[in-house]
């Protein structure tokens, strides 16, 4: 089930970002998930590290996603799905995966959302091991994702189908600076609650809000100024 791939401009710039500055990039990839967590107010796991996934992963992976997809309660995939056409769907771009202490307990994938002239935003997918929930793994790899994808050429990141009833998550992408930009009515089949709404939720990468206003998000103090993580991440 193969992925479209990234545009030209999208690809030439993700070569660029990965191959050129030498031990510059290295010491990018090198960098603990922490640093990027820290800068969404969160303080995940110590050791935690995120890099590209490898051949080598695949099995992790697949042992993450397994109970998510077949839970049917956050992903509109098929809960019935095999493990090749699961690693086709998170592996048709680019993946990486998160590993504390030599043990892979969360990944993400990222594409280019659209093709054409809708290829300048990518879209994310974020799924963490259940026994680690709760101990920053996402936010980790959220501040992350956004980090790989300014690098990489995009100028916005866009959740095309967040479900209302997945508020942790909600609540995450908010909190770093994501705004809900439609909602679908009653657009998926929720396995517990029926019927359920699906957000489009969207942040740009260029220092405004999805309506094009700059970027005033605050802290949770209210004080009125913008908090150091969309100064970081906007």
């Amino acid at each position: 089930m193969a992925g479209p791939r990234a545009p030209p401009g999208i690809a030439n710039a993700c070569k660029c970002a990965r191959f050129a500055g030498g031990s510059r990039q290295r010491r990018f990839s090198e960098r603990t998930a922490n640093d990027h967590a820290a800068r969404l107010g969160v303080s995940p796991l110590s050791n935690l590290r995120i890099r590209e996934a490898s051949p080598q992963s695949h099995a992790a992976i697949w042992s993450i996603l397994r109970p998510i997809f077949r839970a049917g309660d956050t992903y509109a995939v098929d809960p019935e799905i095999t493990e090749a056409d699961a690693l086709a769907y998170w592996l048709a771009e680019r993946a990486y995966v998160a590993e504390f202490d030599g043990r892979i307990i969360g990944t993400y994938y990222m594409k280019t959302n659209q093709q054409g002239g809708g290829s300048h935003v990518c879209n994310c997918g974020y799924a963490t091991h259940p026994d680690e929930r709760g101990r920053g793994a996402a936010s980790a790899m959220l501040a992350h994702s956004l980090a790989e994808a300014a690098r990489a050429g995009y100028r916005a990141m866009q959740f095309n189908f967040v479900l209302a009833t997945n508020a942790g998550a909600i609540r995450l992408w908010r909190r770093a600076g994501f705004e809900e930009a439609g909602r679908l009515r009653d657009a998926f089949r929720h396995p517990a609650q029926g019927y359920v709404d699906a957000l489009i939720m969207m942040k740009r990468l260029d220092g405004k809000t999805a309506a094009g206003a700059p970027d005033r998000s605050t802290s949770a103090s209210g004080n009125g100024r913008q908090s150091k993580k969309s100064r970081l991440y906007a």
